[in-house]
Parts: structure tokens; sequence; C-alpha cells
């Protein structure tokens, strides 16, 4: 099968990766890239854990083509934060304690920073919305929904908001 190729931005760093045209953007991410944050959870775009950001929007790379992104700008768990300097929503997962695992976490972030993005004062019934896309099987989501709550409100006012 001959290859395709792929020329996007991933996490603000011109990538050129040649593909065969059935590849899913996970697949290029994990194995082209070795970008493997953006974890495989289900293959069937069930769990969320693949989540990563195209042209700034959410979408769940295992349901899109690495093709359909070329040309494209593309957000991973890589990209949020910098080293040693956590983005204000890995923070706040971090303190409100909204990871336990941490094997949906990056889905979880990911499905977080587009919400608040576009959504700077969620409800908690907006963010229960927001991340119903994203299965977390250690949780019970109560401190997730607390962890976006709280980086919302960090990257709304720079203060953080009142514990639950």
């Amino acid at each position: 099968m001959a290859e395709l190729h792929v020329a996007l931005e991933v996490n603000g760093e011109h990538r050129e990766v040649d593909v065969e045209p059935r590849t899913l953007l996970v697949s290029m991410l994990r194995e082209d890239l070795e970008l493997t944050g953006t974890h495989v959870g289900c293959d069937t775009s069930q769990c969320g854990a693949c989540t990563v950001h195209v042209d700034g929007h959410a979408v769940k790379s295992c349901t899109m083509l690495a093709v359909q992104a070329d040309g494209s700008s593309v957000t991973t768990i890589e990209g949020m934060g910098q080293p040693g300097s956590l983005h204000p929503i890995q923070q706040a997962f971090w303190d409100k304690h909204g990871l336990q695992c941490g094997f949906c976490t990056p889905g979880m972030i990911m499905a977080a920073a587009d919400l608040v993005a576009h959504n700077a004062d969620p409800t908690d019934a907006e963010i229960r919305h927001a991340i119903a896309g994203n299965i977390c099987r250690c949780t019970g989501y109560h401190n997730i929904v607390a962890a976006v709550r709280e980086a919302a409100s960090v990257l709304r006012d720079g203060a953080p908001a009142a514990t639950a």
C-alpha cells in the first residue's frame, strides 16, 4: 500500500510523516512521533483516553485518520504545560486528586482544556457533560469535576476556586 505524506504542527513543532492511508491519528502520534501520552484504551471511541486537540477542538484520535490531520495543528498531553511547570489543568488534577491510576488522565485533561477554552466558568453539570465521553474506572468523577472547576477558576481569575 502506498504511503501518504502528512505535514502538520504537533505541540507547536512542524512535523512530517509518511503513513499508510488507514493509519489512525493516535497510531501516528504514538508510533511515528513517539508521543505516548495519548493512550489507546478501547479502539472504539468509547473511553476518551486518546483525546487530543485538532485545530483547537477536542477529538478522539482513534476515530480520525492521520491523513485527515494534514495541515492541522495538533496538541497532545505532551504539549500542555512546560517541562518543570504543569499547565493549570494538570496542576488542578494533581491538587484535587483528580487522578488515580492515571490511564484516563491525559484524555480527561484534553477534554477539560477544550471545555475551559470555550467556557471560562462552567457549571458542574457542564463539566460532567464535557467529560461524559471519557471513562474513568477509578475516581468516581467527583475529584475530576473539582479539578476542572479549580482549573477554570485559575485560568479565568488567576486565583484558586473554593474547595468542594
